[in-house]
């Protein structure tokens, strides 16, 4: 069996399931994140790296974002929707029950499918 990540030359350390919150923009017909660049659509089934995006009013934390449950109850879920994602090279944060519990923030996510 063949390990796409190795084929795209993705340096595997670990691999997670967990949760992503995305924008649904049906003007533009597709997935965007919720804040740190905010204007590029996300596609799903594909690897992406993170990118270091400084962003005003948010503190630099370069990697994806996602969560252990899809529970974020500081965030609105209108024109919203959770996806289930696969995330490589990740660290975890532990956050307050009101912002979901653990985070994790990778350098490589896949989104799978929607919850």
């Amino acid at each position: 069996m063949v390990d796409k990540k190795k084929d795209l030359g993705i340096p595997i350390s670990k691999t997670k399931k967990a949760y992503k919150l995305l924008s649904i923009k049906k003007s533009k017909k597709g997935l965007y994140p919720l804040f740190i660049g905010k204007k590029t659509s996300i596609p799903v089934g594909e690897w992406i790296k993170a990118k270091s995006l400084p962003t005003d009013g948010f503190k630099l934390r370069s990697g994806w974002h996602s969560c252990m449950e899809p529970n974020a109850p500081h965030l609105t879920e209108k024109n919203r929707k959770w996806f289930r994602v696969e995330i490589c090279n990740y660290k975890e944060f532990e956050r307050p029950d009101a912002q979901g519990k653990k985070w994790y923030v990778s350098e490589w996510i896949k989104i799978l499918k929607p919850v």
